[in-house]
């Protein structure tokens, strides 16, 4: 397996975006691909935020199955960390270091294994198998993903894509599943601003205080809109439960019953409109009454929700108030049908990888690049990426945060799948 120590030469690239640095992370992936017989290209919207893309192709045409990724991380504060988040360390099983798990496993893993395919002199039987490491995920993707695939559609289209989002093994009721992330929700952030008369702070009766005003929506932002059942969510609790559910309190409490955990990362947020207050900001002086002030809210929508639909169901929660409610860069939510070849592939790879296990199809309540490649090709997009040795507990907690890792076994796992997918998927060349 050659997936753990790519893993952790990658590690050592910091590519903390911003401001990224994806450079020379993504000329060494080029270097070793191209040496493997693959088509490379560096496509980039600036030369500092470069993407890498790199194809081979088949013996006749047919679909293109995509496998994609980033190289850029969040921050590491170094202070907080047991080891240097840059140090890639292997120890007891484990490598260290941000990325490890989001994302530079993956991308290590589908490029190790588009290696060994490469190298092995392999190529489709149809259609084109496709490798995308972009830049710029974490802050939008404006030079990633995005901007491919608006301005160099061409250079990127696919019809069937992996990208991360799930793929943990999970237990419930004496059964296993693989999570798979059939859709992201969408991201309809909003701030609520509130407006008054600024006064000095020890005369309270003189100024128009702005940031009282915010009070009671702040309040009420302690609830949460009521649940909603898509057909998204109504597979989730059948695979899961065994039965359609016809409550949705009712069911999330018997998904709580049998595994809390499992109730708040994965069942609770997929169950409607999220909101979470995040940022607040008001006078800029201790002695000074705000003639301003607002709340930033981080809200999450189920697919294909529009924003008139977001703001009735935010407005049920805050109610009225002398203030003005505007969204911040919303994004409206995809999601791909489940099933199909794709579907099909993955669910066969469950059971041989964990003999009676399958998939749980899921919507990830967070935000990816497989917006954009179905937003812009219709694509059948997936995010998985196994685990097994780490469980959901231990791998939550450690995406964005301090002393990230990931387990040797899980990275080895992962190349297991993306070297034996693409054969599947698109057959062999003779």
């Amino acid at each position: 397996m050659r997936a753990p120590e790519l893993l952790q030469r990658l590690i050592r690239f910091n590519t903390v975006n911003p401001p990224g640095n994806e450079g020379e992370a993504l000329n060494f992936l080029r270097g070793l691909l191209d040496e493997a017989g693959w088509q490379t290209e560096i496509l980039a919207r600036v030369p500092e935020r470069p993407n890498l893309v790199a194809r081979l192709k088949g013996g006749a045409p047919g679909p293109t199955l995509g496998l994609i990724s980033h190289v850029d991380t969040v921050p590491a504060n170094p202070e907080e960390w047991t080891r240097d988040p840059w140090s890639g360390d292997l120890v007891d099983g484990y490598i260290w270091g941000r990325g490890a798990l989001d994302m530079k496993d993956q991308v290590a893993s589908e490029t190790a294994a588009c290696l060994a395919l490469g190298e092995s002199g392999w190529r489709p039987a149809q259609g084109d198998l496709l490798l995308v490491v972009a830049a710029d995920e974490e802050t939008g993707a404006h030079f990633g993903a995005n901007w491919l695939c608006e301005e160099m559609p061409e250079k990127v289209r696919c019809d069937w894509v992996v990208n991360e989002g799930a793929g943990e093994l999970v237990e419930f009721g004496g059964r296993r599943f693989f999570t798979l992330s059939v859709g992201e929700k969408g991201t309809f952030r909003f701030t609520i601003r509130a407006s008054g008369t600024a006064g000095h702070g020890s005369i309270p009766g003189v100024g128009d205080n702005a940031l009282l005003k915010l009070a009671p929506a702040l309040a009420n932002l302690h609830r949460q809109p009521p649940r909603e059942s898509t057909a998204d969510t109504d597979r989730f609790l059948e695979t899961l439960l065994g039965h359609v559910p016809e409550d949705l309190d009712a069911a999330l409490a018997e998904v709580r019953a049998g595994d809390p955990l499992l109730a708040d990362l994965l069942a609770d947020p997929m169950l409607g409109v999220t909101l979470a207050p995040t940022m607040a900001n008001a006078s800029s002086r201790e002695n000074v009454i705000p003639s301003k002030a607002e709340i930033v809210v981080d809200c999450r929508t189920p697919p294909g929700m529009t924003g008139d639909e977001a703001l009735e169901r935010i407005e049920s929660v805050i109610g009225d108030g002398d203030w003005q409610i505007t969204f911040n860069d919303p994004v409206i939510g995809n999601r791909s049908d489940y099933g199909g070849p794709l579907a099909e592939a993955l669910e066969e790879w469950a059971g041989l990888s964990e003999p009676g296990a399958t998939v749980l199809p899921q919507v990830m309540p967070g935000f990816s690049d497989s917006h954009w490649f179905r937003k812009a090709f219709g694509a059948t997009v997936y995010g998985f990426c196994p685990q097994s040795a780490m469980s959901l507990a231990e791998t939550k907690p450690l995406v964005h945060g301090a002393d990230e890792r990931v387990a040797v076994a899980d990275v080895e796992l992962m190349e297991n799948l993306f070297t034996w997918l693409p054969p599947r998927m698109l057959g062999t060349a003779r």
